[in-house]
């Protein structure tokens, strides 16, 4: 690859999700990497998370060590995936001389995304499992991975490091040692109007000088896009396709690895790697960006907060898997150590609402984060984001209880992100239609997809005196889908009308009801934690009064486009040992 002196970036740490303590420990913390100006050869130990990954002796593709025993890389260098001969090489500085601080390992498992699409190189991200850890030195360290709700905005500095070639078609002189590159993040709205309107998606980065000069090239494919903040080493990207090396208004296209914690967590079950919230200051300024067939930027403008609206929700009869993303776009993922536990519901700018029964007593809020805007709980979610907890409160009344957890911020509200309306005093009439939704791992097929059941409003018959409950008909509840919703519309709005719980079946008369407390049972705790935010739609069955707040205007744009087929094609040398240089001077003009 071309070099180039730089300055790199710090910002302020910001959110840092308990899944990965263990390895935000360590990651992202190279002791040898004081790096403030690039230069032409990466220093000695600069970069101990750079994997080179050989095959019968040969490098090619590079990639980035996560944990102790995974290595990150693309998914395109391994079409189709063999592990004969394939041997990864940690602590490697030079590709010809001997390397006194590496440590070699061979490879039990590769794993493709399943999504992964050759055509329009869309998912190209794959994990490598080592066939035994190696043991961290100053040489050889994981790096922190970007996660979800990570903005990365045009210019913010990003390195990128391989042994690649330093044009294409040119290899890289005798000793082949490892080579790195600073080069600027360029939104995706100018990146897709640069390839091509719809080339570039949600999954992707694009990184390089609008002059060119500065690029990763063939040979570099699978390995890491790096950027600073706050001393600690994040990776944004991995280096996926491009046209030609270097070419001016052709950024570098890296696929995003914030868009894959979910999958990333779903395939390595213990010591998962360290998920960092990269967060950039400023604004911007992508959001100007125009050109033919690009849509127009989503508006930032401060809006007045209302809750109850489902723009993306058309519900009428039925129940199943939930199709599509935004249906439910309160609905939020409660997990403790990465892993789901319960349901849950935004109820207000930065407060969930969920089940007391899901947490110990007391509850420790540094065990959990919540996951709004998420439709899968193994698979791609591009529009989701994961928050940090800074405290949880419980009622405390007989029978069952609510809890309510305070974020460490605001989400940025969308179709995707909405917060629900809460009961405080309204009536469901019998008869009314209502839904739940929830995760669990026995439904949804592999992806573990939301699932939703609808429901009645029923008369209680005996089984309750008091006017603090509500039932509705039978429908089973698993321990995922505890703490979600039920959720009934009144007036145009959504409301929701009972925590779920279990154990709530009863007999009557004429036919089993399940029984529920009112959300207004709680009220007064609702109250001080919460406040109650006005319906998208005047209710008029809205007894209470409610407290109005304003949405924060603190947004991350993103661009929504659609992949197609493109007219570049991510490489996949490890099948081109001894015709390399012939077949990628000639026949690929694209870089990794």
């Amino acid at each position: 690859m071309a070099l180039y002196k730089v300055i790199a970036v710090a910002t302020l740490l910001t959110a840092l999700t308990p899944e990965s303590l263990s390895q935000l420990a360590v990651c992202g913390r190279p002791p040898l990497n004081t790096r403030i100006v690039g230069g032409q050869v990466a220093p000695v130990g600069s970069w101990p998370w750079q994997a080179s990954l050989t095959q019968s002796g040969r490098h090619f593709c590079g990639g980035s060590l996560i944990n102790n025993q995974w290595v990150l890389t693309a998914a395109h260098c391994f079409q189709p995936p063999s592990t004969n001969n394939l041997v990864v090489y940690l602590g490697r500085q030079n590709q010809q001389t001997s390397n006194p601080n590496e440590v070699s390992r061979a490879v039990s498992r590769i794993i493709n995304h399943p999504d992964y699409n050759s055509a329009t190189n869309d998912n190209d991200i794959t994990l490598l499992q080592l066939t035994s850890p190696v043991s961290f030195t100053n040489f050889i360290q994981p790096v922190c991975l970007a996660s979800p709700g990570s903005s990365f905005y045009s210019g913010i500095n990003a390195w990128v490091t391989g042994w690649g070639t330093i044009r294409s078609g040119v290899p890289l002189p005798f000793p082949q040692a490892l080579m790195e590159v600073e080069v600027p993040i360029v939104g995706n709205r100018q990146c897709n109007c640069d390839y091509r309107v719809g080339q570039i998606t949600d999954n992707m980065i694009c990184a390089g000088l609008r002059a060119g000069g500065k690029d990763s090239c063939q040979g570099d494919s699978g390995g890491p896009l790096v950027s600073q903040q706050g001393g600690v080493w994040v990776q944004e990207g991995i280096v996926s396709f491009g046209r030609g090396c270097a070419l001016p208004n052709f950024p570098g296209v890296y696929t995003r690895v914030s868009q894959y914690q979910s999958w990333i967590n779903s395939q390595i079950s213990s010591n998962q790697p360290g998920f960092i919230v990269f967060t950039s200051t400023g604004t911007d300024s992508d959001l100007s960006v125009t050109c033919p067939g690009l849509p127009p930027p989503p508006t930032t403008a401060p809006q007045p907060m209302v809750c109850g609206s489902a723009s993306l929700n058309s519900r009428l009869l039925g129940g199943g898997s939930v199709t599509s993303a935004g249906v439910w776009p309160w609905m939020a993922s409660l997990q403790k150590n990465g892993s789901h536990v319960c349901g849950g519901t935004l109820v207000a700018e930065d407060a969930v609402l969920s089940d007391s029964g899901c947490f110990s007593s007391p509850p420790s809020p540094s065990e959990w984060t919540v996951v709004l805007g998420r439709l899968k709980q193994n698979g791609s979610n591009p529009f989701e984001v994961t928050l940090n907890v800074t405290n949880i409160t419980m009622s405390n009344l007989n029978g069952s209880n609510v809890a309510v957890l305070k974020l460490a911020r605001r989400p940025v509200l969308s179709s995707y992100i909405q917060p629900i309306c809460l009961d405080n005093g309204r009536t469901f009439a019998v008869g009314s239609m209502c839904w739940a939704a929830g995760w669990n791992a026995g439904r949804g097929g592999v992806e573990q997809v939301l699932q939703e059941f609808q429901t009645s409003v029923e008369n209680c018959g005996n089984a309750s005196a008091s006017g603090e409950t509500i039932c509705t008909g039978t429908f089973t509840l698993e321990q995922g889908d505890i703490g979600g919703p039920l959720m009934c519309k009144l007036d145009g709005s959504w409301f929701q009308a009972v925590v779920l719980t279990s154990g709530n079946t009863t007999g009557q008369t004429r036919a089993p009801v399940m029984v529920f407390p009112k959300l207004s049972r709680f009220q007064n705790l609702l109250r001080e934690t919460v406040g109650f935010l006005s319906p998208s739609v005047a209710s008029t069955t809205n007894t209470t009064p409610s407290t109005n707040t304003t949405a924060s205007s603190n947004t991350t744009a993103s661009t929504n486009t659609t992949a197609s087929s493109g007219d570049h094609v991510a490489h996949s040398p490890s099948f081109f040992f001894f015709l390399h240089l012939l077949v990628f001077s000639v026949c690929l003009p694209l870089f990794l």
